[in-house]
């Protein structure tokens, strides 16, 4: 057990899951024939040759290699109960971030800069977030939208062929913005405290600048959520749009919501969603019925006529449930006849008042066999 850590054993991704994420979600699982475009994207060539890449260009982390930061590694895949850990690898990029990527198996890339100018605890913070993407399988999401940006840049010309290709690489990136807000929530877990994770967001955004104040930070969220004018949010909107992350300050702001609610100590006492717990997913409208597939349909017809066939009760319901061939339903127009008699009549006359007409009396017939009386 690594000193220190806290264990949610089991923990479903749905414990801490944003409901952005979940809606972003089932939005790109609606989109007909997403699922074969992902998979062709996503073949399991184009992975092979990124782990070539990674091999062959990148440091792999472990015990013998950098072992300070395969420890963190490993404290926060025990916390979150993550088993077999993904392979780390350590890049060269000035950039302070990292990744997680892989289809078929997920891999963690941190980038030299994040490693190299930030505090132990800030940088396990961000290990801890890659983590909560591959508990949540972000991984495949997140390798289609990385191989389809490549795909743009050198493949797509800028023409109306392109634009169904663009579209769904917009939806991609607005599901990777919700998908860190959910990724955030898995690092304050881990670290156990969220001003953790605030002060590395905080850091990511102005840099590894000594004496800055993550109170003025928290303060300047609050201000970026609480602005009132609309064209300041008209041009946020269009500039975040491009982005793979959200803007720093919103995702302080959505995490210091989040524990605000209560979910965070909740977990951290041991009431959470466990995996093979999860609520079942609902699609379409609640509480709209769905319609029978057709092999349901069809056995429930063939059903219907054997029934009909053996019951005379059952084949009268049957007979009256059937439209006749080459009758149609005759629809009439209230008040036609009515209008009709108004014009003729000369002007001056005094109006007759109107009369409803009776309905023909039907001749009695054989009583028909009630359900209740039918043998099957």
């Amino acid at each position: 057990m690594p000193d220190g850590a806290h264990r949610y054993e089991q923990l479903s991704p749905k414990a801490y899951e944003h409901p952005a994420d979940r809606a972003a979600t089932s939005a790109l699982r609606a989109i007909p024939l997403m699922d074969k475009v992902l998979k062709r994207l996503t073949d399991v060539a184009h992975e092979r040759r990124l782990r070539q890449i990674l091999v062959g260009n990148a440091v792999r982390i472990g015990e013998a290699q950098v072992p300070e930061l395969w420890t963190s590694f490993e404290r926060a895949g025990w916390s979150l109960d993550l088993e077999p850990l993904p392979p780390l690898y350590a890049t060269q990029t000035p950039l302070a971030s990292a990744i997680t990527i892989g289809a078929h198996r997920p891999t963690v890339i941190v980038f030299s800069g994040l490693v190299s100018s930030f505090d132990d605890d800030e940088v396990e913070s961000v290990l801890a977030h890659e983590l909560g993407h591959a508990l949540s399988e972000h991984n495949y999401y997140t390798t289609a939208l990385v191989l389809l940006a490549q795909f743009l840049r050198t493949s797509v010309p800028g023409t109306l062929a392109g634009l169904p290709i663009r579209a769904l690489y917009l939806v991609l990136l607005e599901w990777s913005r919700a998908a860190e807000l959910s990724s955030d929530r898995a690092s304050a877990l881990v670290m156990g405290d969220p001003l953790i994770t605030c002060r590395t967001l905080m850091r990511m955004a102005g840099g590894a600048i000594d004496g800055m104040s993550l109170d003025a930070f928290i303060v300047q969220a609050t201000e970026y959520e609480e602005e009132e004018d609309l064209f300041a949010r008209w041009s946020r909107a269009w500039v975040e749009i491009a982005l793979t992350h959200p803007f720093a300050v919103r995702r302080v702001r959505e995490l210091i919501r989040w524990v605000e609610t209560g979910e965070f100590d909740r977990i951290r006492d041991g009431s959470y969603v466990r995996r093979g717990s999860e609520p079942p997913h609902r699609e379409g409208v609640p509480g709209r019925r769905r319609p029978l597939p057709g092999a349901v349909r069809r056995d429930a017809r063939a059903h219907e006529r054997r029934r009909a066939a053996s019951c005379p009760a059952a084949r009268g319901v049957a007979a009256r449930r059937r439209p006749r061939p080459g009758r149609r339903r005759r629809v009439r127009r209230r008040g036609t006849r009515r209008r009709r008699a108004r014009v003729a009549t000369p002007a001056g006359a005094p109006r007759a008042a109107p009369t409803r007409r009776s309905r023909r009396a039907r001749p009695p017939g054989p009583p028909r066999a009630r359900a209740s009386a039918c043998p099957c």
